[in-house]
């Protein structure tokens, strides 16, 4: 766990595939002026580390930890991208009472009916192929599921250095896969300000239209669009630190 700053508020970054805490360093170095930053890697994702699978129970367990030891027991903030916005979420539905606020980027109501209805049948054909190779390439492990992982990173234009990625991140894209882990999860609901930041220039999204439109209508949430791919933090730093910080700062935000 990497602590930076010393702000009344926590900020608890998490981050997702194929990524580590390195994925907030412009982030952290803006926030930590005003905020306490935390970030961590993600179980199973660490180069370094035994490869094995988590299930939902286990990553939302350490997410809770990482938060408990992090904020003396007041609430936080969660700062999440990708499959850090899945653990996020799902933290937050079951742990509500140590959540102050979400910053959600580019994860919304994924996999939901009004999600799936909004996906013509290249986009479900897209997410099925490079999920269920990046599965595979979990089960192979290895140099050829090192080579398949790096492939698929390089293929959607991924900013992350390519010396930290390895097929032992792709556990996730094998549970929902091969072990179904799906009914396990609770819907995300939020009770809580959320800022919704998306990047516009993608082939598919990871939200429903309805979802990104219903989301400012409750109290204090809001959702902005970027001109960037998936990595939105990574490729336009600047304006995605002056956005959350401005929300941060309203009373629009709680």
């Amino acid at each position: 766990m990497l602590v930076e700053g010393d702000g009344a508020e926590t900020i608890v970054m998490i981050h997702g595939w194929p990524d580590t805490y390195r994925l907030w360093d412009a982030q952290a170095a803006f926030f930590k002026d005003r905020y306490r930053c935390v970030r961590f890697t993600l179980p199973g994702f660490d180069i370094d580390k035994p490869r094995r699978a988590y299930s939902i129970a286990e990553l939302v367990a350490i997410v809770k930890n990482v938060v408990e030891r992090a904020s003396s027991g007041r609430k936080v903030i969660l700062m999440l991208h990708d499959w850090g916005c899945v653990f996020g979420y799902e933290f937050a539905m079951r742990h509500p009472e140590l959540v102050s606020r979400i910053v959600g980027v580019d994860i919304g109501d994924a996999g939901s009916r009004a999600h799936l209805r909004a996906l013509r049948a290249r986009d479900k054909a897209m997410i099925f192929a490079y999920q269920v190779w990046l599965a595979i390439a979990w089960m192979i492990g290895g140099a050829p599921g090192r080579w398949m992982t790096r492939w698929m990173a390089r293929a959607i234009r991924c900013p992350s250095d390519p010396r930290f990625i390895d097929s032992r991140m792709d556990y996730p894209y094998y549970n929902t896969w091969f072990k179904s882990q799906a009914h396990d999860m609770v819907r995300f609901e939020p009770s809580w300000p959320v800022l919704f930041i998306y990047g516009s220039r993608k082939p598919f999204m990871f939200h429903s239209p309805s979802w990104a439109k219903a989301l400012p209508l409750r109290q204090g949430s809001e959702t902005q669009a970027f001109d960037t791919g998936h990595w939105v933090m990574s490729q336009q730093p600047e304006r995605f630190n002056q956005v959350v910080a401005a929300w941060l700062g309203s009373g629009r935000s709680g």
